[in-house]
């Protein structure tokens, strides 16, 4: 499984975010906490992100896009 590190973590590795997306969902994990994740229902994580497009807070991946 690929995971993504946001392009918003630091680049020492100490506090990264970063997402996975097996084909029943998508998969968020805190690097710092080895195999600690959260799986998030895909039409979730669509409205998750199509939430951040639309505050302008963050641009998310393209990749990372669901739907």
């Amino acid at each position: 499984m690929r995971w993504r590190k946001s392009s918003y973590s630091n680049t020492g590795g100490g506090e990264c975010v970063e997402v996975a997306m097996p084909p029943d969902g998508v998969l968020v994990r805190d690097s710092k906490l080895g195999s600690s994740r959260i799986r998030i229902a895909p039409a979730s994580w669509a409205r998750f992100t199509a939430e951040l497009r639309a505050s302008g807070v963050e641009r998310p991946n393209k990749e990372w896009a669901v739907g």
